[in-house]
């Protein structure tokens, strides 16, 4: 039997050309949406009232669903081409999921209760523990489906919100909630920044103990220590990183709305801006067909440290905005 190898070369040539194109279709990142815009739409579309904490909750539910059902939909725990193939997206994924389950925290700990004694909201509770399953998981059960039940009990908890009937279901806009769930993200930010800027390597002297006479820790560690993220992980760190600040930034967008009063009250609403512009700026279009990682002044691009420095600035301005929220 004679064996044609040029029709198999070009069948597997073809095969690679495939799972090429559809990568490059799978890797566009989700676009921004305007939180009035999905607030509207939701309201229209099921018939709901306009309250507080629906914004916030509405745009969890839809940063969750891109997840889900963006092209090629969730890429994680893929384990065939070209999905396997792909690293930048599932980073990009898992930064979001990080800001996701954040705010489920957030909400199921804070937003939805009045005070430390009160009871927390059932929904809630069933939500914020599927956010938090391994993203890699496949089977028994996969992320997908955990992810999918948690966003089905956030759809009960914003209609419960919506129902002047349904007295359960809260959501306190108050300057305390906010800032405490600010912190979860200004310590979000605070690590990121950090792995980015650690693409060019840097020594850094050990401030763990600083600022505190009587503080101690387990174990004596090094006065300073070498920091230098792995040349294999520059391009993860940095698509995790958009994941995370695309996932904040509408996060936040949503907060402006439910919590406009105590914004205004504070003088505040132009800070939230201000850091809603610098998180807009993370999303920019990368032009370069690689992330590059030339060294701080040479001649080459560094994309981490480009990133690192928008990061930097939204996250001192968090801190500024916390710090307004709970002495101004």
């Amino acid at each position: 039997m004679n064996i044609n190898y040029r029709w198999i070369l070009g069948g597997f040539a073809g095969v690679l050309v495939l799972f090429y194109a559809i990568a490059i279709y799978w890797s566009y990142e989700p676009s921004m949406i305007n939180a009035q815009t999905l607030v509207s739409e939701q309201t229209q579309k099921h018939g709901q009232k306009n309250v507080v904490g629906y914004a916030t909750t509405s745009m969890l539910i839809y940063t969750s669903e891109t997840l889900l059902d963006k092209p090629g939909g969730f890429l994680s725990n893929d384990v065939m081409p070209p999905g396997v193939l792909m690293d930048n997206i599932p980073s990009w994924e898992f930064g979001a999921l990080e800001m996701i389950r954040d705010m489920a925290l957030a909400m199921r700990e804070d937003f939805s209760r009045s005070q430390s004694q009160s009871v927390e909201n059932g929904q809630l509770k069933t939500a914020q523990p599927a956010f938090n399953i391994d993203h890699r998981s496949l089977v028994m059960p996969s992320a997908e489906s955990e992810y999918r039940k948690a966003i089905e009990q956030m759809y009960i908890y914003r209609e419960h919100l919506a129902d002047a009937a349904k007295t359960d279901a809260q959501f306190y806009a108050r300057a305390d909630n906010l800032a405490d769930w600010l912190k979860k993200a200004e310590k979000r930010l605070g690590s990121i920044s950090q792995r980015l800027s650690s693409s060019v390597g840097q020594t850094q002297l050990n401030t763990d103990m600083a600022g505190e006479v009587a503080t101690e820790q387990s174990t004596a560690t090094a006065n300073s220590k070498m920091l230098k993220t792995s040349w294999w992980q520059l391009d993860n760190v940095f698509y995790e990183s958009r994941g995370s600040c695309w996932a904040l930034l509408h996060l936040l967008k949503a907060i402006e709305l439910d919590f406009s009063g105590i914004l205004e009250k504070k003088n505040a609403t132009v800070s939230l801006r201000q850091i809603i512009r610098e998180l807009e700026a993370t999303q920019l279009t990368v032009w370069s067909p690689m992330v590059l990682n030339g060294s701080g002044f040479g001649m080459l691009a560094n994309h981490s440290l480009v990133m690192a420095s928008y990061v930097a600035r939204a996250n001192a301005a968090i801190s500024d905005l916390r710090t307004l929220l709970v002495n101004g």
